[in-house]
């Protein structure tokens, strides 16, 4: 990935950021997700993100949270960049790689490449909070944690 510095509201703290292992997730660009000329559809670039993120989450995990948890996530803020153009028949890498800031946010750095790119065609960093049914934040499960927690070098700890 790109040297993405990270928005992190704890960037006085002394301990570093622990970022996950790097996935890939290969997305085949449509005619119907572009516009008339051909080029990607910026909002779609977002749908690709989520993608993306339930790829690495896991459906069934994401599943199982809100039906046994009556928990889910919701993008709390997205900052996204959109450096080069994305063509029909495209096949892009969407890399994704992501940290917690707490037992209630994750931090996700995600970059979308083009076939034999030399830069991220378009780089985000979307911030996701748990959240209950009634919409009040809520810390994860631990078993989600520690499942999260494999894409790690190091044990995360809150």
């Amino acid at each position: 990935m790109s040297q993405t510095m990270p928005i992190n509201s704890k960037a006085n703290d002394a301990k570093p950021l622990q970022y996950s292992k790097n996935y890939h997730f290969p997305v085949q660009i449509y005619y119907e997700d572009t516009d008339f000329s051909g080029v990607v559809y910026h909002p779609n670039f977002l749908k690709y993100f989520e993608r993306a993120r339930e790829h690495v989450i896991g459906a069934n995990s994401l599943a199982s949270l809100w039906d046994e948890h009556d928990l889910g996530f919701a993008v709390y803020r997205t900052d996204m960049l959109c450096h080069d153009g994305v063509e029909f028949a495209d096949i892009i890498d969407v890399r994704t790689r992501f940290y917690f800031e707490s037992k209630y946010r994750t931090v996700w750095l995600q970059e979308i490449w083009r076939p034999n790119g030399k830069k991220p065609a378009v780089t985000a960093q979307i911030e996701m909070v748990c959240m209950n049914k009634k919409r009040q934040l809520s810390p994860m499960p631990q078993q989600l944690i520690a499942r999260l927690g494999e894409a790690f070098s190091e044990p995360v700890i809150f």
